[in-house]
Order: C-alpha cells, then sequence, then structure tokens
C-alpha cells in the first residue's frame, strides 16, 4: 500500500533529491571556501546499494515519482553510473535527472543516458571565462562548455542552466548569459542566491534580486509570463521576445514558493530533510544499517515530514541558516 509524504499543511512530496557527495571540484564563492571543507568521513556516506533501496522505499511505498541527483558534485561519486541504472530498475517511469557543475560530463553523458538517466541541470553561472574564474575559484569554464555538448548529443535532455548573479562579479551578464543559451537550446533559469553558504555570509543587501534580473534582461529582450500552468515548479517562466524560448527565475527569498512545495531531501549520509531550510534531519541510515524493514523506515520518513514549516522563514527576524551549507545538504 502506497501512503503518502504529506505534511501538516497539504503538501505532498513526490520529488526526491538525493545528494550522493558533499565532496565538489569547484569552490564557488557563494557556496564553500576556497580552501574546502572538512568532507564527510567516507563509513558515514550512504553505499550504492543502501541509496538504491531507500529510492526503491520512496517509490514504492510513499508515492516518489521524480528523483534528481545532487551534490555536492554527483559526478565525483565514483558508482554513479551504478546508481542510476539501479534506480531506474526501480520503475521504468520513474524521472531521473541530475544537478551537476558538468565537469567530466563529457566522459560520463553516454554512460548515464544508457544507465536510464533523463537529463541534467547544470550549474553555470557565467560564459566569460575570468568571470567563471572569479566565481568558481578553477578555470574550467571549457570542460562546463564540452560537458553540456556531450550531454546534447547523449538525449539528456532537455538541458536546462541554473546560474546565480553575484554583485559585483558577474551581475551585468544575465543578457549575455541568456542569448548563449538561447543559441545553444538550453533553458536558462536564474536562482536568487540563498543562505546556503559555508561560511555563512549571505546578506540580503548584497544579494542580486529577481526584480534586477528581470530589470537586466529586459534592456535587450522581451519578457512575457509563460501561459503553461507553475504547479510546483520553482522556477517562474517567461517567453522571450514571444516565445517559443522561455527564459526562468528562482526568487527563492524575494517571492517564496514554499507553499507549493512537492520536494524532500536525503543527504549523502542518510538524513531526510524536508525542506532545504530545515534545522531538524531525521536518520534513515541508522534504521537502516540496524536492521530496520522497508515498512519501518517508510514510517520514519513519513514521520519526518509532519514537522515541515509552512515555509522557510528566511524574511523572519528569528530566522537561523541552516548548520550544513548547501554542498552537504543537496540542492
Amino acid at each position: 500500500m502506497t501512503r503518502a509524504l504529506a505534511d501538516r499543511y497539504g503538501r505532498v512530496a513526490t520529488d526526491l533529491r538525493v545528494s550522493l557527495t558533499d565532496r565538489c571540484n569547484l569552490r564557488c564563492s557563494y557556496c564553500m571556501p576556497a580552501e574546502g571543507l572538512e568532507w564527510l568521513p567516507d563509513e558515514s556516506v550512504l553505499t550504492d546499494a543502501e541509496i538504491v533501496r531507500l529510492i526503491d522505499i520512496g517509490v514504492h511505498q510513499l508515492g516518489i515519482r521524480e528523483v534528481r541527483f545532487t551534490g555536492g558534485e554527483p559526478l565525483v561519486r565514483r558508482g554513479l553510473v551504478d546508481i542510476v541504472a539501479g534506480t531506474r530498475a526501480v520503475s521504468p517511469d520513474l524521472e531521473i535527472s541530475m544537478t551537476t557543475n558538468a565537469l567530466g560530463l563529457a566522459r560520463t553523458a553516454h554512460a548515464l543516458k544508457a544507465a536510464g538517466m533523463d537529463r541534467v541541470n547544470v550549474s553555470l553561472d557565467s560564459v566569460r571565462p575570468e568571470s567563471f574564474h572569479a566565481v568558481t575559484r578553477r578555470d574550467r569554464l571549457h570542460d562546463v562548455v564540452d560537458g553540456l555538448a556531450a550531454a546534447a548529443e547523449a538525449g539528456l535532455g532537455p538541458i536546462k542552466i541554473n546560474a546565480v548573479l553575484l554583485r559585483g562579479l558577474n551581475d551585468e551578464e544575465a543578457p549575455e548569459l541568456l542569448r548563449w543559451c538561447l543559441d545553444r537550446d538550453y533553458q536558462l533559469r536564474f536562482i536568487e542566491q540563498m543562505p546556503l553558504d559555508a561560511q555563512h555570509g549571505w546578506s540580503r543587501m548584497e544579494m542580486v534580486t529577481a526584480d534586477e534580473i528581470f530589470a537586466s534582461l529586459e534592456k535587450e529582450f522581451v519578457l512575457t509570463p509563460a501561459t503553461e500552468p507553475r504547479g510546483s515548479a520553482p522556477a517562474e517562466l517567461f517567453l522571450v521576445d514571444g516565445g517559443p524560448a522561455t527564459v526562468g527565475v528562482i526568487a527563492s527569498v524575494t517571492r517564496p514558493f514554499c507553499g507549493d512545495c512537492d520536494r524532500v531531501r536525503l543527504t549523502a549520509d542518510g538524513q531526510v530533510r524536508n525542506c532545504l531550510f530545515a534545522r531538524e534531519e531525521s536518520d534513515l541510515r541508522g534504521a537502516l544499517r540496524a536492521g530496520a524493514t522497508d515498512e519501518e523506515i517508510a514510517d520514519r520518513w513519513v514521520a519526518a515530514m509532519t514537522t515541515k514549516r509552512p515555509g522557510h522563514g528566511i524574511d523572519d527576524p528569528t530566522f537561523l541558516q541552516p548548520d550544513r551549507p548547501m554542498s552537504a545538504i543537496g540542492g
């Protein structure tokens, strides 16, 4: 019997984000310090088989319909292709995607497609080498471009690009990035910078807002609201110059969409997070390794959803940033 991952406010989670690792091969300034972080110990990270088992429970007992692999950077997970294949074996109808920085995607895109992955979201904040280096602290833009091309060739589409604009670094590049994506048939989504950096240096005053993004884009493009229903999608979509191409803005801070959230997260060390900004987690790894049955694990998962708050509370004076940074939570 399938149960719903429902919270007290009528929302039902059907979209599972699975972090495969907290490690990353970039050092984006809005995520982690230049020297990196202290990574999770290997023994605390879920094994390939444990990940697939939890996904199986989510799909067959709790109504999960979409799985997105995240990190850190999922491509640094050695068993990624096997995990994707195991997930595809769970259900032929499951939508399987990945959020990645695309470093190494040129080598793995075809194998991931063959294993059962449907599409990829790629984080790319600038197509200028100097700006890319300033944001990521790595000179790897060419690898990202090659990875995107390989993903398109392999059929991992539609390919979506996630971009964060940072004041003083790339905040003037929105039209240029949109033009670049339009020329390659990539779907661009701008994301407001969120308070999820390891340094806890996020500032609302420094954040580039959705209104600023729109103002920048409208200097070169005509944007009209898309007619398709938004549903639970985080991006607010706009037709570009009459369409059919679109651009999206994910305004998590200034235009929150918590009331339509259908997501739940599983960290690389087996903790359920019912919200990206949750300060509490529920341990599934411990139960799994102690010999709990699928039903017992499902019970824990259902219980974890009941404490989900109505919103992330960033505007609340009592808001506290999660202890874990984005790289350890999974996007």
